[in-house]
């Protein structure tokens, strides 16, 4: 195991999770794409690519589970890289299949790519805002099929976890959009501003 590399994801993914439970506490990570936030999205970002360059996935034999897991999260939250984000579904791909990453990040990662691509997802793993002010599921592939192909990567059924993200954004003191059509052109201008759409 290359612990130099797994203490570097490491802290990338501290300084994530650091800056957006700031930010969360304040209330600002809500209120659109905050700029710190989307600074520390982009450090990680470059960092984590540099990362694949050099050595590729950083799965569990590389850098332990904690590791992967940092990777993961990190990879995740580079949302204003969709060259990075496509890039890497395939080597997440190849690495769960050999057992070295487990399939539930291949499906965030997948279902992040469709809903930013302004396609329906499969997993049912993207959530935000719908027209009557609820947290759901953004548009899904296949509605009668999701708890079977989420049950395929190891997820519960999707009432449960809608439950679960109504629950703790009600926790977290997250709000709903004053205006869901403007939230929603403001979010395609912005898909678009970075190469999504």
């Amino acid at each position: 195991m290359n612990e130099a590399l797994q203490t570097e994801l490491l802290a990338m993914a501290d300084r994530d999770e650091r800056v957006r439970s700031e930010l969360a506490s304040t209330g600002e990570l809500f209120d659109g794409y905050n700029a710190r936030m989307a600074a520390v999205h982009e450090q990680n970002a470059k960092e984590i690519a540099r990362v694949i360059e050099q050595y590729g996935w950083p799965g569990v034999s590389l850098v332990g589970n904690e590791g992967m897991e940092a990777a993961c999260l990190v990879l995740q939250h580079a949302i204003a890289n969709p060259e990075l984000q496509r890039k890497c579904l395939p080597l997440l791909k190849k690495a769960a299949e050999i057992g070295d990453v487990p399939a539930v990040h291949v499906a965030y990662l997948e279902d992040r790519i469709c809903c930013f691509e302004g396609r329906p997802q499969r997993y049912g793993t993207q959530f935000d805002w719908d027209v009557n002010g609820a947290l759901s599921p953004q548009p899904l592939e296949d509605p009668q099929q999701v708890d079977r192909y989420r049950e395929s990567v190891g997820l519960g059924p999707l009432s449960e976890k809608t439950r679960e993200m109504r629950s703790r954004a009600a926790a977290d003191g997250q709000e709903r959009p004053r205006d869901f059509h403007e939230r929603q052109k403001e979010m395609d201008a912005w898909a678009r501003s970075v190469g999504w759409r």
